[in-house]
């Protein structure tokens, strides 16, 4: 992956208190207990049945401060979810909305966060100064605006809040490489865990799995029918001839589908 750089919004909760580890030990997938401060892993908080509720990233800021950061748009149910579960716990917790982050794929930089992809490093350098680039950026970085980043997202297989990730969707249908960065299997309890810790014991045989598309004339909600001419699944994103979609388990890639009566390739992630 080439080194870019963009500008994106995130939305971030930021919870403190003196019971912030434990609180948030017992309500996200990931081992908040064993980051290190200044260290950070993404995370889901799951419904008690077990689906999704958010995707995030766990920024460990401070001894009794964690800064939990999401698409867009999601902040604002991440805190309804949190704050459902707070009882008789000393926390605070709080939102800001479209926080400006100059996102950097393809290389790390110190004044960042880390967000690595599939196979490529990657840091988000939050309330970024737009007029300057971190000193330690890599020379030759292209800059992408939003329709190259969303391409440079789909191609790697990173789901998002809205579109790949709803209410309805099951941890293990976003693929192998979110569950390994998202999930820990050897802490204590948290809201939701019975379902994941089932489906990883049982190989992760779920209903649908999330497939890159690679063809013409792909658009977010277009069905996708397979030989047979039964309905597959549906676009989520689509950026010019590529997309990811939720496809039924019976769809083995690589293989032919239809979009809107054109052929697609379905592919495994990320696409190459």
């Amino acid at each position: 992956m080439p080194v870019t750089t963009t500008r994106i919004a995130r939305d971030v909760v930021t919870v403190t208190g003196p019971d912030t580890t434990g609180y948030l030990q017992g309500q996200l997938s990931q081992d908040v207990a064993a980051l290190d401060v200044g260290g950070a892993a993404l995370s889901f908080v799951l419904q008690p049945q077990g689906k999704v509720d958010t995707w995030m990233r766990v920024d460990r800021a401070g001894p009794e401060t964690v800064r939990l950061d999401t698409d867009p748009g999601a902040g604002a149910g991440l805190v309804a979810r949190l704050e459902r579960f707070k009882l008789r716990t000393e926390v605070d917790i709080a939102l800001t909305e479209a926080v400006d982050v100059l996102a950097v794929r393809g290389a790390e930089v110190l004044d960042g966060v880390p967000c690595g992809w599939p196979g490529a490093p990657g840091s988000d350098v939050f309330d970024a100064d737009p007029d300057d680039l971190p000193t330690d950026l890599p020379v030759g970085a292209v800059a992408l605006d939003a329709d190259g980043y969303e391409a440079l997202r789909i191609r790697a297989g990173v789901p998002r809040m809205g579109a790949e990730i709803t209410p309805d969707t099951i941890p293990a249908e976003l693929g192998r490489w979110v569950i390994e960065a998202s999930v820990s299997f050897t802490k204590g309890c948290y809201t939701g865990q019975e379902l994941v810790a089932r489906i990883d014991s049982r190989g992760g045989n779920v209903p649908r799995h999330l497939r890159g598309l690679v063809g013409p004339g792909l658009a977010a909600g277009a069905v996708v029918t397979g030989p047979e001419g039964k309905e597959v699944g549906v676009v989520t994103s689509a950026a010019g001839e590529v997309g990811l979609a939720l496809l039924h388990r019976r769809v083995e890639v690589p293989a032919t589908v239809l979009v809107d009566g054109a052929e697609v390739r379905a592919v495994d992630l990320p696409i190459s």
